[in-house]
């Protein structure tokens, strides 16, 4: 495991950027969010009033599999997208309907 030179937070090893602190390791900077997803809301925590970082989309999923036919029985099953963001300093999670593309 690498250590994020800005942070020391531990990197996976396949990425390129810290989780914790938005350090790229290719670009050898901290990477504003409004520069990697400009569409994204800007939006403020209503705890701390810091800027709420975009943590990216997430797709989740209602229902468990069941035994042998768990698989087909997946497809029935309801699946939303969200997009996260998140207070770096409380740690409070909002979720948002994605943006519609035009």
């Amino acid at each position: 495991m690498n250590k994020c030179p800005n942070c020391d937070a531990e990197l996976t090893d396949n990425l390129g950027v810290c989780k914790r602190c938005n350090y790229s390791l290719y670009e050898g900077r901290v990477i504003g969010y409004a520069e990697m997803y400009p569409e994204k809301k800007e939006l403020k925590c209503l705890r701390c009033d810091l800027k709420l970082y975009f943590a990216g989309n997430f797709n989740f999923h209602e229902g468990m599999r069941v035994g042998l036919l768990g698989n087909l029985l997946e497809g029935l099953g309801n699946k939303e997208s969200f997009d996260l963001y998140v207070c770096p300093k409380c740690g409070k999670v909002e979720f948002f309907l994605p943006k519609e593309k035009d």
